[in-house]
């Protein structure tokens, strides 16, 4: 379906110079007492005129800076010629998320980083138009189901439903395998729905995004945890393959400082699985509830940390801190995040960081005691290492403590899974290239391998992994590294 020729506005055929699109966006004095989503998106009259920027590139850098190789300058010229749906058929030949990828995933990182309009001016927002093309598409009912190959008879079982083991299941449907996920949680999506708020990603997208995969005949399991409720082996026996693992990195790191364990200390994952996941911003009518503070400290740097300040905003609280122990220029998160968080009000503590939480005599956080810090010599990230300055401790008020320092792999697959390594982290050995274990027909990809990391990281695993099960099951390559 094509948009109609009015949409397409009278500017030349290459338009370089025309300032980058903004996307229209929910006020800060608004969004910050609800949980709808923030960015509106773009309309169609704007998408065009945003696509219309691309020069459309004989060697497209872009490409190369995205994890899973987007035909980036097809997808934009479609848009530009105002055939939407078939840009966004032209974005699932690559990336069978893209209404997801286009909103959380780090464009500025990556694809955009490299965009040859960016060299003296802004890139094109690709993340905006990917955004635009997959919305366009389920908005107006267009969603197709792509021609599938004809049924290999190989069955492939993937474990954990979030963005490495959708993105596997995706590909190896469409090449004709029959493929199950196996999901611990009730719902599907992994960190995509417990993780990333309703106002950064709603959960509607990702069911939509899910029951896209599901249409290409996956079938998914919910409520199976691999390694309690079966194993990798059991798996096996039932007459599959080969298994994916992509359990994702959900184990919480705190800090070790006293008075983690008074009431009213929270991991960002718990904070944010209640919130999320089991929808604890609707309570009463949602069945969990969730702490209503008044003073909330969030420590970390990254996306999540801005997440969890932006939800307890969100929850009612008076005043909530982020609380950093590098400065601005070496946090994590994504600049967009950082703006929308400083624009609601969230408080940004650079250069400072815990020793101890204090609580008051019924065992519940009253205040935090700090160090201010300054930064020394970079360290094995590449970051500025963080260095405590001596006598500069100093309380901060607060009755919530939100820690967002960063998630491990849990262990209890690994230990049920005789001959899969791990490494000192906990974090499963793979092949970089493949996704191969050290245990024959096993795979694995996405934060379990790397650690946590980005959306679109664990998908670039995941095409990565499904390459090379496909390549397996159908006897074209049974080599494995460990043998």
């Amino acid at each position: 379906m094509s948009a109609t020729p009015s949409l397409k506005p009278d500017l030349p055929a290459k338009t370089p110079k025309v300032p980058r699109q903004p996307m229209p966006e929910q006020s800060p004095d608004e969004r910050r007492h609800n949980f709808r989503e923030v960015p509106y998106g773009y309309p169609p009259e704007i998408a065009v005129v945003e696509a219309m920027r691309c020069i459309q590139c004989k060697k497209p850098r872009c490409v190369a800076g995205c994890p899973v190789e987007i035909d980036i300058p097809g997808f934009i010229k479609l848009i530009a010629e105002g055939d939407f749906a078939a840009s966004a058929r032209k974005l699932k030949e690559a990336n069978a998320l893209p209404a997801i990828c286009g909103r959380v995933c780090p464009q500025e990182d990556q694809c955009e980083k490299v965009c040859v309009i960016g060299i003296k001016g802004e890139p094109v927002a690709i993340g905006r138009l990917e955004r635009f093309a997959a919305d366009w598409e389920r908005e107006h009912g267009l969603v197709e189901v792509p021609e599938l190959a004809p049924a290999t008879g190989k069955k492939i079982a993937i474990v954990g439903s979030g963005p490495a083991g959708l993105t596997v299941a995706g590909d190896l449907a469409k090449w004709g395998h029959s493929v199950t996920i196996f999901e611990a949680l009730h719902k599907t999506g992994g960190v995509l729905v417990y993780g990333i708020p309703e106002f950064r990603l709603p959960k509607a997208i990702v069911q939509a995004e899910v029951d896209y995969i599901a249409s290409l005949g996956v079938k998914v399991v919910p409520s199976v945890v691999i390694g309690r409720t079966m194993t990798i082996d059991d798996l096996f026996e039932e007459g599959f393959d080969a298994v994916f693992i992509g359990t994702g990195a959900g184990l919480p790191y705190f800090l070790g400082v006293p008075g983690e364990n008074l009431n009213g200390v929270f991991s960002a994952n718990e904070y944010l699985t209640r919130s999320n996941l089991m929808r604890a911003f609707e309570f009463p009518r949602a069945d969990t509830p969730i702490a209503r503070s008044r003073r909330v400290c969030v420590l970390g740097g990254g996306n999540v940390a801005m997440d969890a300040a932006r939800t307890a905003l969100r929850l009612g609280a008076e005043k909530v801190a982020v609380v950093y122990r590098r400065s601005r220029t070496e946090m994590p998160a994504r600049i967009e995040e950082i703006h929308h968080a400083e624009e609601e009000g969230i408080e940004l503590q650079f250069l400072t960081n815990p020793t101890k939480i204090l609580g008051n005599d019924d065992g519940w956080v009253r205040a935090m005691e700090c160090l201010r810090y300054e930064l020394g010599e970079p360290d094995a990230s590449g970051r500025r290492k963080p260095v405590p300055i001596p006598g500069t401790e100093f309380e901060i008020e607060c009755d919530t403590v939100i820690v967002a320092i960063g998630n491990g792999a849990n262990p209890l697959l690994p230990a049920a899974t005789p001959g899969l390594k791990t490494n000192r982290w906990g974090n499963i050995t793979a092949d970089a290239e493949t996704g191969k274990t050290s245990h024959r027909g096993v795979w694995a990809g996405g934060d379990i391998v790397i650690g946590a990391a980005t959306v679109i990281l664990a998908m670039g695993a995941g095409r990565q992994a499904a390459r090379s099960i496909h390549n397996y099951v159908l006897g074209i390559d049974t080599s494995w590294p460990s043998e």
